[in-house]
């Protein structure tokens, strides 16, 4: 039976109001990817407006299905269960780290690291970065994100853009090992993802060189892979030289250019 010239109206008006909320998340994505770790200065009245405009904007974006059944003039499709996420194949399996504890050295242009990555408590994250250091992924990957707030001190690396971009080929999950309080202490080496995505992991990680408090968000917290344990004084020395002219007062690039001569682990 042929659509009415009202509901092929009201079929119009849903798909422009759906386009105009897919370019939305578009810009959102890309500031995502960019940031990839969603964190900032806890308890600052703009991150709390940020986290509501975030949910305020995803919580209505429609689904391909929808926007679909809209361009066709029809009811939304009834919600379906989606499946279980997974990793993909050129993702290294757990059970390569399960049980093992790797120890090494990263090399960083400011000084040596030493690092324990804990494959009993985070298996799977265990085993992605001991896998890109046998690959010698990192070397030459600069460290560019830098936070120096009160409760908020890390240090980011491992975007081979060196801009925060991830590899949207290389993800994977689950969260493993995340605080319950939210608290990470100085020492923590945790793995850095997109917001609100369990299975958001990547290639990057963050290095905690003071206590700091990252709120958990709609996935839940991040994972702390494993720990400093030497050198963590070459961070601090990184992050009191500060943050390049004109960027955020505490969140941005290092003054002095860090990057990884090499990431060793066994």
């Amino acid at each position: 039976m042929a659509a009415s010239p009202r509901d092929m109206r009201e079929a119009k008006r849903r798909i422009q109001q759906m386009e105009a909320k897919r370019e939305l998340r578009r810009d959102q994505e890309k500031r995502r990817r960019r940031d990839n770790l969603v964190a900032g200065g806890a308890g600052t009245a703009a991150v709390i407006l940020a986290v509501v405009l975030q949910l305020a904007v995803y919580s209505g974006n429609p689904t391909e299905e929808e926007f679909a059944a809209a361009e066709a003039g029809l009811q939304s499709p009834s919600a379906t269960p989606s499946a279980p996420a997974t990793n993909a194949a050129n993702i290294p399996k757990p059970e390569t780290a399960a049980g093992k504890v790797f120890t090494g050295e990263l090399k960083l242009n400011r000084g040596a690291v030493g690092v324990q990555l804990d494959g009993t408590k985070a298996p799977q994250a265990a085993a992605v970065f001991k896998s890109l250091a046998d690959q010698g992924y990192y070397k030459g990957v600069s460290c560019h994100r830098l936070t120096t707030a009160e409760n908020f001190g890390v240090l980011q690396c491992g975007s081979k853009s060196g801009d925060g971009q991830g590899d949207p080929n290389y993800t994977w999950g689950p969260l493993e090992n995340t605080p319950a309080d939210n608290k990470y202490a100085a020492g923590s080496i945790a793995v850095a993802r997109t917001g609100g995505n369990a299975y958001g992991n990547g290639t990057q990680f963050f290095i905690v060189y003071k206590d700091t408090v990252i709120p958990s968000d709609a996935a839940g917290g991040y994972t702390v892979v494993g720990k400093v344990t030497s050198g963590l004084d070459v961070v601090t020395k990184i992050a009191a030289a500060g943050l390049k002219q004109g960027e955020n007062a505490t969140d941005g690039t290092p003054v002095e250019p860090v990057t990884i001569d090499s990431f060793s682990l066994k």
